[in-house]
């Protein structure tokens, strides 16, 4: 499961974060980002064909804004690396690390693995 993609906030999150089937946690740093404001996505809160259908409108603008819009690169540091963390919690600290240098990613990430790892500390009593 991943608690966020690039994709997130309609293209402005700098980092892909997920649980690794392979173990821990892990965060890729992006090392670029878009240049101007992508278009808005207006996700369905239900599945009316009118909101189905403004949903695929948004989606479609959103690509192909996408295909040829500019990137510049991410001058800050661990730009383009990745970290495989052994918890959710030492997942959380990393991203607020990142935060603080000045990287974006949507807040209820780091609420999402503080509260995993309240969880996990709860069935190891």
């Amino acid at each position: 499961m991943s608690y966020c993609r690039w994709s997130s906030c309609n293209w402005s999150c700098d980092l892909y974060v997920y649980e690794d089937a392979h173990g821990g946690w892990t965060i890729h740093v992006a090392g670029n980002r878009v240049v101007g404001e992508v278009p808005k996505v207006e996700w369905p809160v239900d599945q009316s064909p009118e909101a189905v259908a403004r949903f695929g409108e948004g989606h479609r603008a959103q690509m192909a804004f996408l295909e040829t819009a500019e990137r510049e690169p991410i001058l800050l540091p661990f730009a383009g690396k990745t970290f495989n963390l052994p918890t959710a919690a030492a997942c959380a600290d990393k991203i607020e690390a990142l935060v603080r240098l000045g990287y974006h990613v949507p807040a209820y990430v780091v609420l999402v693995l503080r509260e995993e790892a309240r969880e996990t500390q709860e069935n190891v009593r």
